[in-house]
């Protein structure tokens, strides 16, 4: 599976976005998120909407340098508790971010927190920040919950990435994710190809799409697989089935859990 477009993801933040005003309209907005039990629904919408901001102007300006979030204009929301602000500030902030990354095209020099200093990663990030803050809002609203099938894939491949980037960096959990002869096999039940095979070496973790037995097997619908993945849905529901060593899938969640 190769990433989508960089039409499709400026797309996706739009959709994404929108499908997160949806559940947020007439829910209440001081109830607690369960995934992010430090938030309100109100405050995660903020968190999101604030990441849509930051990066716009990131991308605007061409930044070369992490930007501040106290120089990002709106970025801390609309003032007062008004649902209806709060809708539009969303909307407004996702439409110009989404501007200024058709604008820039996936190739343009901006800083980012990774070794790729373009607006393809920004645009690959918010799509998936936004898609999986939206499972967060669902679970706070006890509203329902679906994703594209691309997109649900994507985003387990994006994250991939980004933990195989950190442990190139160093960082000392994703150093851990090692061990020559363990693996992990993620196989998603209703999509035919959806499946992907995380390799423990005894220097780091590589992966690639295969069905092939491994150590640990987690098996259920490709969205549920997204969810467990990003530590949305407990590896214990009944929605999914583990086989095999179910210590080391919690030990894969534990160390990839940054960010």
């Amino acid at each position: 599976m190769t990433p989508l477009s960089h039409d499709r993801y400026c797309d996706e933040i739009l959709a994404q976005t929108d499908a997160l005003r949806a559940v947020l309209t007439g829910a209440d907005l001081t109830a607690t998120v369960p995934t992010c039990p430090d938030w309100t629904l109100r405050e995660l919408a903020v968190h999101v909407g604030g990441a849509h901001r930051w990066v716009g102007e990131i991308v605007r300006t061409r930044a070369d340098e992490e930007v501040p979030e106290d120089k990002v204009p709106g970025f801390e929301g609309p003032d007062g508790d008004d649902p209806a602000a709060l809708d539009a500030w969303l909307a407004e902030g996702a439409a110009a971010t989404v501007d200024a990354l058709r604008e820039a095209g996936p190739d343009a020099e901006v800083w980012t927190w990774v070794t790729e200093q373009r607006t393809a990663f920004w645009a690959r990030r918010m799509t998936h920040e936004a898609a999986v803050h939206r499972a967060d809002a669902a679970l706070a609203a006890r509203a329902p919950y679906e994703v594209d099938a691309e997109v649900a894939a994507d985003t387990v491949e994006e994250w991939l990435r980004i933990v195989s980037l950190a442990q190139e960096e160093g960082d000392p959990e994703a150093a851990e994710l090692r061990g020559g002869g363990r693996s992990l096999h993620l196989h998603a039940t209703d999509v035919p190809g959806a499946e992907w095979l995380i390799e423990f070496g005894d220097d780091r973790f590589t992966w690639r799409h295969a069905h092939e037995k491994a150590t640990v097997a987690l098996r259920g619908s490709l969205t549920d697989l997204m969810l467990v993945f990003n530590r949305r849905l407990e590896p214990t529901s009944p929605r999914v089935e583990v086989l095999g060593d179910a210590a080391l899938l919690d030990f894969w969640l534990d160390r990839s859990s940054f960010g």
